[in-house]
């Protein structure tokens, strides 16, 4: 039954003796049967939207690990080009997206009601995990956060410290208001239709919310997730909603209960300790052990697992990595790591 997998137990504030375990990204470059496949698929975007490719490889660490959720495999910049930014990926250096700067940009974009044409292979590939998923396993959709989505739509790429959108945000904050509540609308839309499709749990991925300093952080970090989650629990009454605001610091404190998220993803920029004391005490936690420590391995990576388990013992824990697993991992250290969640094994 739905209600017996773990994380949805997690979600729900039980403590549990063995915390459920994902990691983000876990379906990725560091594991052969990931890298064969996208090889199989010509590049990443057409892998993207070959339901039954993304939904392969979202069920190949589910096949070698075991792992007590599935996340869907996509991203966070196909919701910019269903609404009509130019999206394409260069070799070794990422994502990169026609830029929006001013209002004839913002003008161009499409309605809301128009990105499920171009998203609805995405809602195909989670159908057919909701099928094909053993029955214990937990599947999460999720979005990017309107934030870390505008400052992508508005570099045109990842930057550092998110100068460009910084800038908008300073010197036309109309324009760059309407960009995050046009986001803010189709992630509404985008998630939606992934639980009408079958996701269980969301997620929703601000990757770059450490840059937003005191009332930015709430306007635009916390403000559009209370929007997003409020809509999605009013259409899909139960729903349980991770968020990870990553970098928050102490910003993490009381941001499940303004946003009314089920879980809040933290980390490794805080030590579980603290991130126990003073952010598990509202409900669920999700994190945090350092991907370094997929790479290197080694007993610092069983002392480190241990660490994180026991800081989060006495309250309801997911276990994670504080951010993605990196492509140069191996996947020993993954099974590992696992190995001593699960059965205390080194």
């Amino acid at each position: 039954m739905p209600e017996q997998k773990t994380i949805l137990r997690a979600l729900k504030g039980e403590v549990l003796d063995t915390p459920p375990i994902w990691m983000m990204r876990q379906a990725g470059r560091y594991l052969p049967e990931y890298r064969a496949t996208r090889a199989e698929a010509g590049d990443f975007l057409s892998l993207c939207y070959n339901p039954e490719l993304a939904a392969e490889v979202t069920l190949q660490p589910i096949r070698r690990y075991g792992f007590d959720a599935a996340i869907l495999f996509a991203d966070i910049l196909l919701l910019p080009q269903a609404l009509g930014a130019d999206l394409w990926f260069v070799t070794g250096e990422g994502p990169r997206l026609s830029t929006i700067t001013d209002q004839a940009g913002f003008d161009a974009l499409k309605p809301v009601d128009e990105i499920h044409e171009t998203l609805n292979p995405i809602y195909e590939t989670v159908g057919i995990l909701s099928r094909e998923l053993p029955k214990e396993t937990t599947l999460i959709g999720f979005a990017g956060a309107p934030w870390t989505v505008a400052t992508y739509m508005i570099a045109g790429r990842g930057t550092k410290d998110q100068g460009p959108a910084h800038a908008l945000k300073d010197e036309n904050r109309p324009v760059f208001e309407a960009l995050l509540d046009r986001i803010t609308e189709g992630t509404i839309e985008y998630l939606s239709k992934q639980v009408e499709a079958g996701a269980e749990v969301i997620k929703i991925f601000d990757s770059w919310a450490g840059s937003l300093k005191g009332d930015d952080f709430d306007r635009y970090a916390l403000d559009p997730a209370k929007r997003i989650i409020a809509e999605l629990k009013a259409r899909h009454p139960g729903l349980p909603i991770i968020a990870f605001p990553r970098e928050a610091g102490d910003k993490y404190i009381g941001f499940a209960k303004a946003t009314g998220a089920d879980c809040v993803a933290i980390d490794n920029s805080v030590s579980p300790d603290w991130a126990a004391a003073h952010v598990q005490v509202d409900g669920c936690v999700q994190g945090n052990l350092d991907p370094r420590h997929m790479v290197t391995g080694g007993d610092d990576l069983v002392r480190e697992t241990r660490r994180v388990v026991a800081a989060f013992k006495n309250g309801p824990h997911i276990f994670n990595l504080g951010h993605g697993i990196t492509p140069d991992a191996d996947p020993d250290n993954v099974q590992r790591m696992i190995d001593t969640i699960r059965d205390g094994q080194s």
